[in-house]
């Protein structure tokens, strides 16, 4: 999902922090990235080891303007964890990769400025 000019969109609803909590979200470490051309958009096919609790994920992100899939390999990245599994493609993508639109509306990753354990959890 690209907004055009995502940094204008207008404020969301207001929540609290109980709802907040309920989306999951942590950091893992890509351990393989694929090409992905059966997706509409173009993206790649992301395994993610989010630690012993949470284990490996898959996850279909649209990243391909902004990474190699070279460079991706070993980078930390966050995720909503607790999403339902989507069917893209052939892909059941089992985490959401979190991004935010660059001037381009390119999706650059949101992840630590240093590094967290595998799993940490965004409070």
């Amino acid at each position: 999902m690209h907004l055009s000019h995502a940094s204008d969109a207008p404020v969301a609803e207001e929540t609290d922090f109980a709802t907040f909590l309920k989306a999951d979200i942590r950091i893992g470490t890509v351990v393989s990235a694929e090409d992905f051309p059966e997706a509409r958009k173009p993206a790649y096919k992301l395994m993610i080891d989010f630690g012993p609790v949470i284990g490996r994920k898959k996850s279909s992100a649209q990243i391909t303007a902004n990474y190699t899939r070279e460079e991706l390999i070993g980078r930390q990245v966050a995720a909503v964890v607790n999403f339902p599994p989507r069917q893209i493609g052939p892909l059941m993508s089992e985490v959401l990769t979190l991004g935010f639109a660059d001037e381009a509306g390119e999706v650059v990753l949101f992840s630590p400025d240093k590094p967290v354990p595998d799993g940490s959890r965004l409070f």
